[in-house]
């Protein structure tokens, strides 16, 4: 179930210039102040924050992306992860406090957000993954995880009750194997 703050995402991707004011007057300070901090100007905590929010929004377009956490930790996450490739592409200049607990939040907001972006990653990956399938596997896999039992399924692909059961556990096995075999597998602590 989406969080309360996936209006964000809606204005982002309806234009609604209310929301995005409110987004902008709740967060952007936030953010600024984290690059301030860590040897940015107000240019590139501007810089930053469009970027990211930038980014949610394609991923949101794209992909139908819901936020599962609150807002602030999750844009904080995203500026934080952007600020951390300039300063490593800058390599001139060290970070000196991105600490988390500096973060006025919720303790379990971080970890929410981690998870939210995690998540989005497997899904990204499972989607991949399942593009991969053959299509009688994608169709039998849609059907099957759809509101539809085995034997309807069975019914609308002309297969036997026990072939289309069979045949969906190859479908897993073969979608298993794709997403375990990916080189990001092990990065999202599955």
């Amino acid at each position: 179930m989406p969080h309360p703050d996936q209006k964000y995402i809606v204005a982002l991707l309806n234009n609604d210039k209310a929301v995005l004011d409110e987004l902008y007057r709740k967060y952007s300070g936030k953010i600024k102040w984290m690059v301030l901090k860590n040897n940015g100007s107000e240019d590139d905590a501007a810089d930053i924050f469009q970027d990211a929010l930038m980014s949610i929004y394609h991923k949101a377009r794209l992909n139908g992306f819901e936020l599962t956490c609150p807002f602030d930790a999750f844009i904080y996450m995203v500026c934080k992860k952007k600020w951390l490739n300039v300063l490593a592409k800058r390599k001139n200049h060290g970070v000196t406090n991105l600490e988390d607990h500096e973060y006025s939040l919720g303790e379990d907001s971080f970890k929410l957000a981690e998870e939210c972006h995690i998540q989005d990653e497997r899904l990204e990956l499972m989607k991949s993954k399942f593009s991969e399938l053959g299509e009688s596997c994608q169709e039998l896999l849609n059907l099957s995880w759809g509101d539809k039992s085995m034997e309807e399924v069975a019914g609308i692909l002309g297969f036997t009750y026990g072939y289309a059961r069979k045949k969906k556990s190859e479908c897993m096995a073969k979608l298993t194997k794709l997403i375990q075999a990916s080189p990001i597998f092990k990065t999202l602590k599955w």
